[in-house]
């Protein structure tokens, strides 16, 4: 059974989120604050993290950045409505993925299974390696290489690298990425492969602001440029 930690300071809010969550077959773990969710992602090692971003101890984004120092769990974040600043530094703290309140029990057990579904999806190179300039993607290795030098990335940063790897010079759009690298076609947000986009460029590029490797391309999306 699939196991979630859900960090969530609302007890009216976490029951609910817990009894809907295991209704759809999780294995729900409550933690009431941050300090209490750090060790319950040490000692329970779970399959997926909810994160609540304002927590009454230390904030969600500290959570989040503390449990990724230490582990590749996949994590969400719960933001509030359109609060793309919160959106943004979530995912910069190593979040996976965001929903926003009020939460939908439905649509976030969709995004979990997403999460858990995405790894397997990538058809790898024949040699399973990708030559890109000063970039190596070893995908078959699970990882990428900058001069030599492995780059640290998140699960779905290096799933997202990858999926430019397989695809060089070729234009994805925002929704391709979401339903590709995600798993999920309508319930994305394309801010959500911008913030990890960003992220991405601040680990590959001498210039994030002047990328060379992971180009924007205005109204349409992105590309690796080989």
């Amino acid at each position: 059974m699939t196991r979630l930690l859900l960090i969530e300071d609302d007890n009216e809010v976490r029951e609910a989120l817990r009894l809907s969550l295991e209704d759809e077959g999780y294995d729900v773990i409550e933690a009431i604050n941050g300090m209490t969710g750090l060790a319950g992602a040490e000692k329970m090692t779970p399959d997926v993290v909810l994160i609540d971003l304002r927590l009454p101890d230390i904030s969600g984004f500290e959570v989040c950045r503390r449990i990724r120092a230490r582990s590749m769990v996949p994590i969400i974040i719960v933001t509030a409505q359109d609060d793309t600043h919160d959106l943004v530094a979530g995912l910069e703290a190593g979040a996976d993925d965001f929903v926003t309140k009020p939460v939908v029990a439905k649509a976030l057990s969709a995004r979990i299974r997403a999460l858990l579904r995405r790894a397997g999806y990538l058809e790898p190179t024949p040699d399973g390696i990708g030559r890109f300039g000063d970039l190596e993607v070893r995908e078959t290795e699970g990882v990428v290489l900058r001069s030599g030098e492995q780059v640290q990335l998140t699960k779905t940063e290096f799933l997202l690298v990858c999926e430019f790897a397989n695809h060089p010079n070729q234009v994805l759009s925002r929704d391709q990425l979401l339903e590709r690298v995600w798993g999920y076609e309508y319930l994305g947000d394309g801010r959500l492969v911008d913030a990890h986009i960003r992220r991405i460029r601040t680990k590959i590029e001498d210039d994030p602001d002047h990328p060379i490797h992971i180009l924007t391309i205005r109204g349409l999306g992105y590309k690796l440029q080989a």
